[in-house]
């Protein structure tokens, strides 16, 4: 079985951790200029703003509510991210840390998955202050569900998905891992609108307009692992670095200001 550990709302959690005063309060992280939101703790979410907004567009919501907002601090974000690897490090025979927030354990030969998910929960919690949510499964991408359904449906944080589960007959195909939107258009357009749809498609008909890759998600979904832990993976081999005006630029004379300071940066 694998698991996968996912920091809930993690840079907002992180603020909450230093500043307790903010818990129940609406929290957003923007990103590195201030013009977009990168984070958002539940209360932020349930206001209305959205993912990746401009900032301008939810400044309405945000004064209105008296929401919290913080510059991104990366060096506090790697810390606590170090101290929760560390510490699932630990509980865990084998992980892989696939990004700031996420990991994936390999719980095979683990008698009780809920008992040691639990513990790690807590321990999480008791060291470090920030919460986590646990997803369990036979393979990486159904972890990735499982951990789907604890973090929004649970008040354990934990789940356990078996083969049994209906889950894949109502989660839209938008959310399988790994299929982006343009996959997940080509889909819908076909009539293809949840998992497990997309589960029943013909395998030749899924490699050939989804690659291998597709081929493996669907392999993934019906419990045939295609995707080992990995405790060394390979190096990021794209970096993107994105900045945004943060107020809305009509003009092309602001806009070319904006892009000459930018680029002088």
């Amino acid at each position: 079985m694998i698991a996968l550990a996912d920091c809930n709302n993690f840079y907002a959690s992180c603020e909450r951790v230093f500043n307790p005063g903010l818990k129940n309060k609406p929290v957003v992280v923007l990103s590195n200029n201030d013009g977009c939101v990168i984070a958002r703790s539940n209360e932020a979410k349930a206001l209305g703003i959205k993912m990746g907004e401009p900032v301008f567009k939810a400044r309405n919501i945000i004064e209105k509510n008296n929401v919290y907002v913080f510059s991104t601090n990366f060096a506090l974000y790697g810390d606590m991210s170090s101290r929760v690897m560390s510490l699932l490090n630990h509980m865990s025979p084998e992980i892989e840390i696939y990004s700031i927030d996420e990991a994936f354990m390999n719980f095979d030969g683990i008698k009780d998955y809920l008992k040691l998910a639990s513990k790690m929960r807590r321990t999480v919690k008791k060291h470090t202050g920030i919460p986590i949510s646990i997803g369990i499964a036979k393979t990486k991408t159904l972890a990735k569900i499982a951990n789907h359904v604890a973090k929004r449906y649970t008040k354990e944080g934990v789940y356990v998905l078996t083969g049994s589960d209906k889950i894949l007959e109502y989660l839209p195909v938008s959310k399988i891992w790994g299929i982006g939107s343009r996959y997940s258009r080509m889909l819908n357009s076909e009539g293809i609108k949840t998992a497990y749809d997309f589960t029943q498609l013909n395998e030749e008909w899924v490699l050939k307009k989804m690659t291998i890759m597709g081929l493996r998600l669907q392999n993934e979904l019906k419990e045939k692992s295609c995707f080992s832990i990995d405790t060394y993976p390979p190096r990021k081999k794209n970096i993107c670095t994105s900045r945004s005006f943060g107020v809305q630029v009509r003009e092309l004379r602001r806009s070319e200001e904006h892009t000459s300071e930018l680029q002088s940066q």
